[in-house]
């Protein structure tokens, strides 16, 4: 979870100035998902021309959003949890004489909201994923005592073209990376997941949309961005000519912008690993060596029943033209274990797939039911402590895996840049190509935003230490 608030020690001070008294504050607390967190940039956004700035505490808020994923175990009851909080603070306005409007948004709205209206009147707005563009018109008919307004049909309208340009203070606020959705839904309808019931059918925005906002984004000093959605290499937006384009020719597009140094994408289809996007990444610079490409599983058999449309050879055989293409690269992805019917071989063969691919990363979870998907009702649901000894072993693997990726880099020298600032005074924190966390000591805050050579000294469990580069480094 996180919050999409301003975030002392991570950035420079931004040369905005601080919200005044007069003005009208927004708080949003971000669940989940890269695209939530994009999600609440544009909802900040949205609100900007109504008069609302953004600000670091729920208490000094006029308006409260909580933006919400519904993937992981028990996130509804995460978001009830935290309306019961909110609930005593409109209380405590309420007796100073001040208001505070409460908006749920996301996942979790867009799945429960007519129970939500029921189960927390404390909140006044509930708003699904592809609506938050009303959020100016919802807020403005909120707060009268009535039942909270719920807008979580799909409109009929694209969202993104009700939405204003980023705002570009807020952005240079946020660093030097950003994510940019190009792409929603998924028309997969993988048996555990909800994205097709709470994001829709897939929707692609158009090349010239996407690259008008990347400009942007570069302008206000932008280095790095994340291209998003639910299903992104099935990215099929409109091109000048009025053709359908695909996620590598869209790559090849952005990567002609002047300031805009790196591209990466998130999250990925096995079967729409196409051969331009293949492609793109060995001729493409500056589309990082680095791909999120799940698999949950290593057996055909559950495979099957996920709905995954591939099997494990076939996943295998898409690594294996991968790495011909762009040799350096580094592979993530995700896992579920304890699936219904999982038996101790398909969990193997999920281990042995592991072993055979070799992981820079991972992100694995216990299997648990999502109401309204068809694995939630399937017969064969495993018992929650088979669930938890299979993820303790597919994790120590991953994690072995992922330590010797990390030390595999001592003594190379990679491209940096440095987005954040380190815990330690003079310290900075930068990503490597292969989205590690980089540790420097003693180096010059100047270097925030700006990429340089390290040499990467010691690579640790989950991150790398490093020094400036000098010209006797070796290249990774």
């Amino acid at each position: 979870m996180s919050e999409r608030t301003p975030s002392a020690g991570t950035a420079p001070e931004p040369s905005s100035p601080e919200p005044s008294a007069s003005q009208k504050k927004i708080f949003i607390k971000t669940y989940g998902c890269q695209m939530n967190v994009y999600d609440s940039a544009r909802m900040a956004d949205v609100m900007a021309p109504e008069g609302y700035v953004e600000t670091a505490s729920p208490e000094d808020a006029d308006l409260v959003i909580l933006n919400t994923c519904h993937i992981r175990e028990k996130a509804a009851e995460k978001v009830y949890s935290e309306l019961g909080r909110l609930r005593e603070l409109k209380a405590e306005k309420a007796v100073r004489g001040e208001g505070l409007v409460i908006g749920v948004a996301g996942c979790v709205a867009q799945a429960e909201g007519n129970e939500m209206r029921r189960r927390a009147p404390v909140v006044d707005i509930i708003v699904g994923p592809q609506t938050y563009h009303r959020l100016p018109d919802l807020v403005a008919r909120s707060g009268n005592g009535g039942p909270a307004l719920v807008e979580t049909e799909f409109p009929a309208e694209d969202k993104f073209e009700s939405l204003p340009a980023p705002e570009r203070r807020k952005t240079v606020a946020r660093g030097p990376t950003a994510f940019l959705t190009i792409q929603e839904g998924c028309d997969k309808f993988c048996t555990f997941c909800v994205v097709p019931y709470t994001r829709g059918a897939e929707f692609s925005r158009p090349v010239s949309r996407i690259a008008d906002e990347a400009r942007a984004l570069v302008e206000a000093g932008v280095r790095e961005i994340t291209l998003l959605g639910q299903n992104v290499n099935a990215y099929h937006g409109e091109d000048a000519s009025g053709r359908s384009s695909s996620l590598g020719a869209l790559v090849r597009e952005l990567a002609a912008i002047d300031g805009l140094d790196r591209i990466r994408y998130t999250t990925s289809h096995p079967r729409d690993m196409d051969d331009e996007l293949i492609s793109a990444h060995g001729e493409i610079g500056k589309l990082m060596p680095y791909l999120h490409l799940p698999v949950q599983s290593g057996s055909d058999a559950i495979l099957d029943q996920m709905n995954r449309q591939h099997t494990a050879e076939f996943y295998l055989r898409i690594v294996e033209r991968i790495r011909a293409a762009r040799p350096d690269i580094a592979l993530s992805s995700d896992f579920i274990v304890g699936f219904p019917g999982e038996t101790e071989a398909d969990f193997e063969a999920t281990l042995a797939l592991i072993r055979e691919v070799r992981y820079a990363q991972a992100y694995s979870f216990k299997y648990s039911p999502r109401p309204g998907t068809p694995a939630a009702t399937r017969d064969g649901q495993l018992p929650e402590e088979v669930k938890t000894e299979r993820l303790h072993r597919l994790q120590a693997l991953l994690s072995e895996q992922s330590e010797a990726f990390n030390k595999s880099l001592a003594g190379k020298r990679l491209p940096v840049l440095f987005d954040r600032r380190g815990r330690a005074p003079g310290q900075l924190v930068g990503r490597s190509p292969y989205l590690q966390p980089v540790h420097l000591d003693g180096v010059s805050a100047d270097l925030f935003g700006q990429i340089a050579d390290v040499v990467i000294e010691e690579g640790l469990a989950n991150s790398l230490r490093g020094r400036l580069a000098t010209s006797e480094a070796a290249p990774a």
